[in-house]
């Protein structure tokens, strides 16, 4: 078996890397630590977890131990999708440059330029930095990449899903032609393949596993979720959230729960810590000293639950992670692989649970064509399909037994009529059905026809009326047919008579 004292790294990086209590080198770090150590060009293929930051970090420490940084001209690059990710990488040069007298300087959004400014002045032999941030720099005169002599892209394949593809071709043009260039990617998209033919030089392919596949030691499983109504989805779809980690009971000791929008991650973290579970959002909108205190929070365990976007989906070490729930549906399937990678992560095992409502099925879909197998189905622990409370009784059951009160009402007139033997003139049998089609309050109604209103007002209104009004009134009340009124809501305009409403 391969081990670090194999790999011929300088003796200094192998006692910082013996100190961090590692021993065996990971697949993809026995492939690529040799050949980057000869000076070739890396092209570096793993899933996520696999060591793929020391894979670089190490044989950088080593290339570098020799020489000194000039002000403004750092002597590597590497270049990272997020933030959180930069200042991994930040951490891990610190633990293993700890016998090396070799300087960094970090640059990320969110914090001032002053200070990277100062640490750029001084001269730095390896510089991590995000690429908006890198060009802001370089725009404003405070950097020069003549002298890079390693070049390191992190994440491929992300920086591709960000739309950093024009900004790594731009930074590439900065930087010599002759120089090392590694990069590393947890899946191979076109046009990161394309990306390497155009600047990487015969590169040293290594490959450890299938691509776009994921740990065999994460169980995975998919909940379907059909909300009993449409506007009662989301709150169903959290509340099936909160029992499925109900239902993992002790053992999901923290989790990593992934939204596809950043509105959503911080809908969902309020919701879970007005239920009493202690949870925290991370995305790219917030402040960064806020993300930093989440991620430390969540590593150190003093938090339990992680409520995030994909800005925490790729190459986040953390350790110990023993469940990742997926709110919803990743729309790019390669999403899917990271995002679970954030567990079962160093050979431990650990547990993937997805919640697809019906429009996200033909994203599960692709899911599933991209791993080339099924995600077990599981069980709901609601039961299936969120019934609707007995208090929020559809709509259409008021509206039956309001037509069964209408159908009454219409029976009685009819009974009445019939009663009295007497055929119904013409404008009575169309004001019934008017009648019987309108329950609520007449002054919601608009006005209707003379003839109609005639039949429809009470005797004791008739009574007030004059001239031909009057008459018609006493006609239909000798005859003894039953006048459909409208109650005490009977607006006067309607009382009056057509001669009587009609302009002087």
């Amino acid at each position: 078996m391969t081990k670090f004292t194999d790999l011929k790294l300088d003796p200094k990086v192998l006692s910082a890397v013996a100190d961090a209590g590692y021993e065996t080198p990971t697949p993809i770090q026995a492939g690529a630590i040799p050949a980057a150590l000869e000076g070739r060009d890396v092209l570096g293929i793993a899933q996520t977890g696999t060591g793929k930051t020391a894979a670089f970090v190490l044989p950088m420490i080593s290339l570098l131990g020799r020489g000194r940084a000039k002000a403004r001209m750092p002597r590597s690059l590497v270049l990272c999708p997020t933030r959180e990710l930069a200042a991994q990488v930040a951490e891990n040069f610190d633990t293993y440059a700890k016998n090396h007298r070799l300087t960094k300087a970090l640059l990320i959004g969110g914090v001032s330029f002053k200070d990277q400014d100062v640490a750029i002045d001084r001269g730095v032999d390896v510089l991590i930095a995000t690429p908006g941030r890198l060009l802001d720099h370089r725009e404003r005169g405070k950097l020069i990449l003549n002298d890079v002599k390693v070049m390191v892209i992190d994440e491929a394949d992300r920086m591709l899903d960000m739309g950093f593809i024009p900004d790594i071709e731009r930074i590439f043009e900065m930087t010599p032609p002759r120089k090392q260039t590694l990069f590393f990617s947890a899946t191979m998209a076109p046009e990161i393949e394309r990306i390497t033919k155009t600047f990487l030089k015969d590169p040293f392919r290594v490959e450890v596993a299938r691509q776009a596949t994921t740990a065999e030691t994460i169980e995975q499983g998919v909940v379907m979720f059909r909300a009993s109504r449409k506007d009662r989805q989301p709150s169903e779809k959290r509340e099936l959230l909160r029992k499925l980690i109900e239902a993992e009971g002790e053992a999901c000791t923290n989790a990593m729960i992934f939204c596809n929008r950043k509105s959503e991650v911080d809908i969902l973290a309020k919701s879970l810590q007005k239920h009493g579970y202690d949870a925290a959002p991370i995305h790219g909108d917030l402040d960064q000293s806020q993300r930093t205190r989440t991620l430390e929070g969540f590593r150190d365990k003093s938090l339990r639950f992680l409520v995030c976007s994909d800005v925490a989906a790729r190459g986040l070490d953390i350790p110990s992670v023993s469940h990742v729930f997926n709110f919803d549906v990743p729309s790019h399937p390669e999403d899917y692989v990271h995002r679970i990678g954030r567990t079962g992560r160093a050979g431990r095992s650990g547990k993937a649970i997805m919640i697809c409502t019906p429009g996200d099925e033909k994203y599960l879909d692709q899911v599933e064509r991209l791993l080339g197998k099924t995600i077990p189905r599981l069980e709901s622990p609601m039961g299936g399909s969120a019934e609707a409370p007995a208090e929020d009784a559809p709509a259409p059951e008021r509206s039956s037994s309001s037509s069964r009160s209408r159908s009454r009402s219409s029976r009685s007139r009819s009974s009445s009529r019939r009663s009295d033997g007497d055929k119904a003139k013409p404008q009575d049998t169309a004001a019934a059905p008017v009648a019987e089609q309108s329950p609520e309050p007449a002054e919601t109604e608009a006005p209707q026809a003379p003839e109609k209103q005639a039949a429809e007002k009470p005797a004791g209104e008739k009574k007030e009326q004059s001239g031909r009004g009057r008459q018609d009134s006493r006609r239909e009340n000798k005859k003894g047919d039953a006048v459909v009124g409208m109650g005490d809501h009977l607006p006067s305009f309607i009382a009056l008579s057509f001669d009587q409403r009609r302009p002087g």
